[in-house]
């Protein structure tokens, strides 16, 4: 069975030898980023990542516990999601989605079981739960916990790993994203909540009901128009006067939960379909939540800590520079203010926490968990596809290899624009097309056919549309060019009227005798 909160998960690690306590003082101001940019990077004999680190005296925070890293490696990925493999759960996804219409009682019979597993994986409400040990409406300050300031010229302190938790205004359904938190003060922070980001869509539908609320019906659409062009995105621009929607939206934020519902707050899932679900899905079994104390939300019950709060819908503040997971710092900007209510947390918590920066870090792995877990998807709208790989040093929305089984002239042209319409997947600004019998993983087999089989004026094009808020070299914010390369071996159909060569490839015969002879040739 998975695990049920994040202590488990840390026993876990320390007896399959993943995790090393660091009794040392260590400062979360640059120290703990140094010392886990080094391990993150390191092989320690277990494969790239090194392992989970445990920081136990932390400078200034006497008696706190951080942990960073746990994600930190191929071994410990599928350790968090209780597989030997992530092919596991996209094989699991792919039966459910080859899921027929019953046509008769033997059909439906045979779907019991099924059912009875999806039951598994809606959460629960329950009274109470370790995440309300302690209860602090009072005499609070965020700066209590060792919250890391990750390098030199970041903005500040940031929180790095939280499960943000928001609810759509206008159908109640849940949503966990991951987005950083820029500490300003005791009960501040900033909400880096990108314009894609399904919170930020919660935020922009409570903008929009806030402009209508009050207005008569000749002036409702317009008040609702006016919102959403002053918060198009929830960055980068100036609400104008007179324009400022009132009021606030609930959020609630939980630190240190049990690795599946971390990581499914990275996941790209559809907008209606809840995380607390997804965690279900990777757990077997649901997630149990617990009513916040000073908002209508539920968190998860087994978090170490929790802040519930809201974010103003007219307040804007700057939030950055961050040194971010480009490898590069991302520029400061305008995003909402979270404003803490209260704090709720588990006696003596466990901060849990994540740096990012260049690769490969712990979130390289999450990534490439993401990207074999939800291939199956991708699938679903682009059957051609055969494998895709998103390489790390890509940071994932820069460069995209796919294979397809063509079959048709253009095909690949068609692929990269199916890709550039799928979800956040519309802002990768690379896509590489190769034939399926290329290997995707292989990089060096990459370069060697993409560079071979291309003419770049021919087979090379570009489109404008949405990038993403992190790329410094786009020619706007939020707004750029994109490249797709079709590597493909070019037909008659599409012009070309040359021979193509065949690879070089060794006789599979000769191969089997040299392998006989391999040992008695001594090599």
């Amino acid at each position: 069975m998975a695990y049920n909160d994040l202590r488990e998960w840390i026993s876990a690690m320390e007896r399959a030898g993943e995790l090393k306590r660091v009794r040392a003082e260590v400062d979360p101001v640059l120290e703990v980023t140094e010392i886990t940019d080094r391990v993150s990077k390191s092989t320690n004999g277990r494969g790239a990542g090194g392992p989970a680190l445990l920081f136990e005296n932390l400078k200034g925070h006497p008696g706190s516990k951080l942990l960073i890293n746990q994600f930190g490696s191929a071994r410990r990925m599928n350790m968090a999601l209780w597989v030997d493999s992530p092919e596991e759960i996209a094989e699991r996804l792919r039966t459910f989605m080859d899921v027929k219409s019953p046509q008769g009682l033997l059909d439906k019979i045979k779907m019991l079981p099924m059912l009875a597993d999806l039951g598994k994986f809606f959460p629960k409400t329950v009274p109470t739960g370790p995440c309300k040990e302690v209860i602090r409406k009072d005499g609070f300050s965020l700066l209590d916990f060792p919250i890391l300031q990750c390098w030199p010229k970041d903005a500040g302190r940031f929180i790095t790993l939280p499960c943000v938790i928001s609810r759509d205004p206008r159908t109640g359904k849940r949503n966990v994203g991951m987005y950083r938190m820029q500490v300003y003060d005791e009960r501040t922070t900033g909400m880096h909540w990108q314009r894609q980001k399904i919170g930020a869509e919660h935020y922009r539908e409570a903008l929009r009901n806030a402009a209508a609320a009050g207005a008569n019906p000749s002036t409702a659409e317009h008040q609702r128009s006016a919102a959403v062009d002053i918060m198009a995105s929830t960055s980068g621009g100036t609400r104008a006067a007179g324009e400022q929607p009132k009021g606030r939206m609930d959020v609630a934020v939980a630190i240190g939960t049990d690795p599946a519902l971390t990581f499914s707050a990275i996941v790209p899932a559809p907008p209606d379909v809840e995380e607390f679900m997804i965690a279900g899905f990777l757990r077997q079994k649901p997630v149990e939540l617990v009513k916040c104390e000073t908002n209508d939300l539920e968190v998860p019950a087994t978090a170490e800590i929790v802040l519930e709060g809201y974010v103003n819908l007219d307040e804007l503040r700057t939030e950055g520079p961050f040194g971010d997971h480009t490898g590069f710092y991302s520029l400061e900007d305008q995003y909402p203010v979270f404003h803490v209510t209260c704090i709720t947390h588990r006696k003596d918590p466990i901060y849990a926490t994540t740096i990012v920066g260049k690769p490969p870090m712990e979130d390289a792995w999450m990534g490439k968990a993401v990207e074999r877990i939800f291939l199956p998807l991708m699938k679903l709208t682009i059957p051609e596809l055969v494998d895709v790989n998103l390489p790390v040093d890509g940071v994932f929305h820069n460069l995209m290899i796919v294979s397809i089984r063509k079959s048709y002239p253009g095909q690949a042209r068609k692929v990269m624009n199916a890709i550039w319409s799928l979800g956040q997947a519309m802002f990768t600004k690379c896509i590489v097309v190769v034939d399926e019998d290329c290997d995707v993983q292989n990089i060096q087999e990459v370069v060697l056919r993409s560079f071979n089989n291309i003419d770049p004026e021919r087979d090379i094009q570009f489109v404008m549309g949405p990038v993403d808020s992190l790329d410094h070299a786009s020619r706007l914010p939020n707004y750029g060019s994109k490249m797709g390369v079709d590597a493909t071996r070019k037909w008659k159909e599409e012009g070309f009227v040359r021979p193509w060569p065949d690879v070089i490839v060794m006789d599979e015969d000769v191969k089997k005798r040299v392998n006989e002879l391999w040992k008695k040739a001594g090599l």
